[in-house]
């Protein structure tokens, strides 16, 4: 039986999922530019042909495999945070909500945190293509949210912004790392989200206004 026939009894939509998830594992292994279409075509077994026709480039790949989790959750973050009556609102639910999610999103895609970190080597047309640029604009987004919360406190600060940066940094840090950190055994999840709780909370509310 060719590739061809193999490929197109396939489930329909399958295809595609084989490619975000292969997408997903060599982005994590190698970066955005270390990684090729070929090779991600060939984990996902299926052609590369195949991989264009869904996606159209690598560029439009990553961005649907690694940039849309992330840009998707701070969208809906914002949305949640619309609707906050904060006389009604306990901080450690809504903090719980934020951390635990996007620890998720970390975790599950390893590839983004590494391409971020070598993002300064992307020239300014690939950032556009894979949507790195987006990520800026959904952090600005939080740096707005971090704003509100903290003028609802009675909080004030040279830069608003930056608790909800630092906090992307630790939780993503924290996705990233912990198998160097806690080696083959690291904690469970709860446990280590919590801690991240924790410590955000720890340093938000004990601010000097």
């Amino acid at each position: 039986m060719s590739e061809r026939s193999a490929v197109s009894r396939r489930p329909r939509g399958e295809p595609r999922r084989l490619l975000l998830d292969a997408a997903r594992e060599l982005f994590a292994r190698q970066d955005y530019r270390g990684t090729t279409t070929r090779e991600i075509a060939q984990a996902a077994g299926v052609t590369e042909h195949l991989l264009f026709r869904h996606f159209g480039s690598k560029a439009a790949l990553f961005r649907e495999a690694l940039v849309l989790p992330f840009t998707g959750f701070v969208e809906e973050f914002g949305r949640t945070w619309q609707s906050v009556v904060p006389e009604e609102t306990k901080e450690e639910e809504l903090t719980e909500h934020f951390v635990g999610q996007l620890y998720d999103v970390f975790v599950q895609h390893q590839g983004l945190f590494l391409t971020l970190m070598a993002a300064e080597a992307l020239s300014e047309e690939e950032k556009t293509e894979a949507g790195i640029a987006e990520i800026g604009q959904a952090l600005s987004l939080l740096g707005q949210i971090s704003a509100e919360g903290m003028n609802l406190r009675g909080l004030r600060s040279n830069h608003p912004d930056l608790p909800a940066h630092s906090t992307v940094a630790m939780i993503a840090g924290m996705a990233a790392l912990r198998s160097t950190i806690f080696g083959p055994k690291p904690p469970p999840r709860a446990v280590i989200v919590d801690e991240l709780i924790q410590a955000i909370l720890h340093g938000f509310l004990h601010r000097q206004g």
